[in-house]
C-alpha cells in the first residue's frame, strides 16, 4: 500500500460498491482487528468507529486521513498486538463472548483474523491494480 496516492488511496474504484476505498479496507481491517482482539479476547469497551445507526463507519471515515496516517496506525497496533500475542498460550479464552454468547479461544480468533485479513487483502490487491495500475508479489 505503501506509495499509492491520496487519490487513488480515497477514489471509488467499484461503482456498485461506493465503501471498498483502499483507504476504508486498510481502516476496515484495522478495526476489526481491534473489535477481536481488544473487545473479545480481552473484554475490554469498543471504541470502534461504527455505529447501530451507520455500522460501515470506518469505511467512510478513512477517506478523512491520509492513507499515510492510517496505515501507520495499523502498524503500530499491529506491533502491540505481536507482543501481546507473544505471552499467551493460543488456548488462552476470551474474556468477552461471540454473538451466540460463547466463549472462543486465542487460537480461534487468530486463525480468523487470517481468514478476513487474507479475503480483504485480495481486495486490496484489484482495487490497486484498478486504481493505479500497481501489483502485487
Amino acid at each position: 500500500m505503501r506509495g499509492v496516492s491520496e487519490e487513488h488511496a480515497r477514489s471509488i474504484q467499484l461503482p456498485g460498491s461506493p465503501l471498498m476505498t483502499l483507504s476504508g479496507l486498510v481502516n476496515h481491517v484495522r478495526w476489526v482487528e481491534y473489535h477481536w482482539i481488544e473487545v473479545i479476547l480481552l473484554g475490554g469497551s469498543d471504541a470502534a468507529p461504527w455505529t447501530d445507526e451507520d455500522p460501515d463507519r470506518e469505511f467512510r471515515i478513512a477517506v478523512d486521513f491520509p492513507i499515510g496516517q492510517l496505515l501507520d496506525e495499523y502498524d503500530e497496533q499491529s506491533r502491540r498486538y505481536n507482543e501481546l500475542f507473544a505471552g499467551m498460550d493460543l488456548e488462552t479464552e476470551s474474556k468477552g463472548t461471540i454473538r451466540s454468547g460463547r466463549r472462543i479461544n486465542l487460537r480461534w480468533i487468530l486463525f480468523h483474523l487470517v481468514e478476513e485479513i487474507a479475503r480483504h487483502n485480495g481486495h486490496l490487491d484489484i482495487i490497486r491494480e484498478i486504481a493505479d495500475g500497481t501489483v502485487g508479489d
